[in-house]
């Protein structure tokens, strides 16, 4: 959903009638959060819908991202160890970059630009349309400031950091 400019909020809602979305308030709250927080967290998204809107309970929140992820408005990611994370750029080809040590989350773009971005040795007769890349390391300010341990240790390691 996300593109070079940011939508007015009736593109919001027209976007959402064209998916056959009903438009709500906590539905919009939650898009215009997701905008300002990337790879936020059901609950970072509920905490900052409720500084916006007033109550709101987790399951609105949760059913709300279900609708939104089915409807392709935002996407959502599961990275090993971490709780699910949403996104509203959708609709093209990137993979994410995750910090070891803080979690940190960030955008990176396919380095060959066109779907599924990867070829598999073997595609066991599938029709691929997608890869899922998650880049991990440590950011800049954590390469400063943790002691981590090994540059090759697993992301399952990392988790229960």
């Amino acid at each position: 959903m996300t593109n070079a400019t940011d939508p007015s909020p009736a593109d919001v809602q027209q976007l959402l009638r064209q998916r056959g979305v009903q438009v709500t308030a906590q539905r919009l709250a939650i898009l215009r959060a997701l905008a300002q927080r990337p790879h936020a967290t059901a609950d970072d998204l509920a905490d900052d819908v409720r500084g916006s809107i007033g109550a709101i309970s987790r399951q609105a929140v949760y059913d709300s991202l279900n609708v939104l992820v089915e409807k392709q408005l935002v996407r959502r990611i599961q990275p090993a160890g971490s709780a699910a994370r949403y996104e509203d750029r959708v609709g093209d080809n990137h993979h994410h970059l995750i910090c070891r040590s803080c979690g940190v989350t960030v955008d990176v773009d396919c380095a060959v630009g066109e779907v599924p971005c990867l070829t598999a040795n073997d595609d066991h007769g599938f029709h691929i349309d997608e890869a899922e890349v998650i880049y991990w390391g440590y950011c800049p300010a954590c390469q400063t400031t943790s002691h981590h341990h090994s540059p090759h240790h697993s992301a399952q390691g990392a988790a229960s950091q």
